[in-house]
C-alpha cells in the first residue's frame, strides 16, 4: 500500500469522525488559529458578499455590463418565499461548454483587467460563484458567443432576505449642478437598486418589469430591428441574437416556448395577450425618469408635490380586447338573470361596459314587468 493511499484512508477516517472541519483547514497554527483552505475561504467570502436579494440583482447587472451589453432586461417575480430574477443581455455571450463553469470560483473573462465601481471590485471571478452559493439555483438559460446571455436565479427570501417594501419607488430629484437626476430617498429595494445602477452607468440601457412586460419589450425591440445598424446573428453567424427571438414567434404557443427558453415563464394565455398588445412593454428606466419633463406630468408633480410624485406610475389607459368584453358581457347577463325573475325585471339591451383609465363601469338598462 502506498503512502498516498494511507493518507487518503486517514483523511477519510478523520473526516468521518470529525465532520468536514478537518477538510476546511490547510494548517493548524496552534492556540486556536488555523489557515483555511482556499475553497473554505471562498465559501465564507461568498456568504459575506451576498446578504440580500438586492445584492444578487446588482451582481447580475454588473456581470452583464462587463460583458459589453448595450441593453439589459431584468424580469422579476415573487411566488410565496421564492424570488425569481431573470437577466437577459445582448453582450458578448458565453460558450456552451462554459455555461456551468462560470459559476465556479475565480472563473472570469477579465484576465488583464478588473472594474472598480461604487459597489467595489468586479473581475475576481467571484460574483456568479457568490450568487450560486446563496441562491436556490442559478443557471445560464441560453447563451452563445456574440448572441447575448440569459441567466435565471431563484432565491429563497427566508435565507437571503429582501427589503419588505418592494412596491415603493424612490423619490427622484434633479441635480443642482449637472441637471441630471439623483435618488433623494426611498427603500433600498430592487427598484432602487436597478435605478441606481441605471443612473450610475451611462451604458447599458436597463429595463425592469414583469416577465410579460420584458417579453413585450423584447418583441418591440425585435420588431424595430434595423439590420443596417445591428447584426441579427452572433459573430459565428449561426446563432440568432437572444433578444430578437421573441419577435420571431409565429403564435402564442411558440412565444411561450421561446420565452421559457430565456427563463421567462408565460402561460399561453399571457403570451397571447403579449402578442395582441394588451401588455405594455417595459421601457428604459431612464426614459421613465424623463417623464418628469412632460407638461402633463409636471402639472401632476406640482399637484402631488415633489416628495410624493412617482415617475414610474402607470399612466397607460386600460385596454380590454373585444372578445374578452363579449365574454364578460355574457357572464353579466347570466348574473343578472339570478335576480331578474324575483323582481320582475328584464334587460332592454346588453349591459353597457365602459373601460376607463383605472376603472370599469357596468350599466344595466332595465324594464319593469307589470
Amino acid at each position: 500500500m502506498t503512502d498516498s493511499s494511507s493518507d487518503d484512508r486517514l483523511l477519510k477516517l478523520v473526516s468521518r469522525v470529525s465532520g468536514d472541519t478537518y477538510l476546511k483547514v490547510e494548517e493548524d497554527l496552534g492556540a486556536g488559529f488555523v489557515r483555511l483552505k482556499t475553497a473554505e475561504a471562498e465559501r465564507r467570502q461568498a456568504k459575506h458578499d451576498i446578504r440580500r436579494v438586492e445584492d444578487i440583482v446588482i451582481e447580475l447587472l454588473r456581470n452583464a455590463r462587463d460583458a459589453h451589453a448595450d441593453n439589459i432586461y431584468l424580469a422579476t417575480t415573487r411566488s410565496d418565499d421564492i424570488r425569481t430574477l431573470v437577466v437577459i443581455d445582448d453582450g458578448d455571450g458565453i460558450p456552451e461548454e462554459l455555461h456551468e463553469r462560470i459559476f465556479d470560483a475565480r472563473v472570469t473573462s477579465k484576465l488583464d483587467s478588473m472594474v472598480m465601481d461604487r459597489w467595489g471590485v468586479h473581475g475576481r471571478g467571484m460574483a456568479l460563484f457568490s450568487v450560486r452559493m446563496n441562491a436556490v439555483s442559478a443557471e445560464v438559460m441560453d447563451s452563445a458567443p456574440g448572441a447575448g446571455t440569459a441567466i435565471r436565479v431563484l432565491a429563497d427570501c427566508n435565507t437571503v432576505p429582501e427589503r419588505r417594501d418592494q412596491s415603493s419607488y424612490p423619490v427622484i430629484e434633479r441635480g443642482d449642478d449637472d441637471g441630471g437626476y439623483r435618488i433623494a430617498s426611498g427603500p433600498h429595494n430592487i427598484i432602487r437598486t436597478v435605478l441606481e445602477f441605471a443612473l450610475e452607468e451611462a451604458s447599458p440601457t436597463v429595463y425592469l418589469g414583469s416577465p410579460s412586460e420584458i417579453c413585450a419589450a423584447l418583441i418591440e425591440r425585435g420588431s424595430g430591428y434595423r439590420p443596417h445598424k445591428e447584426p441579427a446573428f452572433s459573430a459565428e453567424g449561426h446563432r440568432p441574437k437572444l433578444v430578437l427571438g421573441p419577435a420571431n414567434a409565429a403564435d402564442a404557443v411558440e412565444l411561450a416556448r421561446i420565452a421559457s427558453n430565456l427563463g421567462l415563464e408565460l402561460s399561453e394565455r399571457t403570451a397571447y395577450r403579449v402578442l395582441r398588445g394588451d401588455i405594455a412593454p417595459a421601457i428604459p428606466l431612464l426614459e421613465a425618469i424623463e417623464t418628469l419633463l412632460d407638461d402633463d406630468v409636471d402639472k401632476e408633480r406640482e399637484h402631488e408635490g415633489a416628495s410624493s410624485f412617482d415617475p414610474f406610475k402607470d399612466r397607460r389607459g386600460l385596454k380590454i380586447a373585444a372578445d374578452d368584453l363579449e365574454t364578460f358581457s355574457e357572464a353579466l347577463q347570466k348574473a343578472f338573470a339570478t335576480i331578474a325573475g324575483n323582481y320582475y325585471l328584464s334587460l332592454q339591451d346588453k349591459p353597457s361596459i365602459k373601460v376607463g383609465k383605472d376603472h370599469i363601469t357596468v350599466r344595466f338598462d332595465i324594464e319593469k314587468e307589470s
